[in-house]
């Protein structure tokens, strides 16, 4: 949860700050639409970029957490077997 709330937070000071400028900044109206055209596929292209980011990280914790699952079921199967055969013996 704090890793998306960091995302959200940054995404938030991201916009607040770019408006802030702009709206400080002496240009034309033209120049100030175009600035925010550009300012607003680069945060497009942060946001997509760290969602990939975290989703590949993600799915490296899914895939360690499943290969140690499958480990741990294999190894409880071990034990439940061998408790087994002293009974059937």
């Amino acid at each position: 949860m704090s890793i998306g709330r960091f995302i959200a937070g940054f995404a938030i000071g991201s916009i607040v700050g770019g408006l802030i400028g702009v709206l400080l900044a002496p240009q034309s109206g033209e120049e100030t639409r175009e600035m925010l055209s550009d300012k607003s596929k680069e945060i497009c292209d942060k946001a997509h970029s760290t969602v990939s980011e975290i989703q590949s990280k993600a799915d490296g914790i899914v895939n360690d957490m499943q290969a140690k699952g499958d480990e741990l079921i294999s190894k409880l199967q071990d034990v439940i077997n061998k408790q087994k055969q002293p009974d059937e013996a």
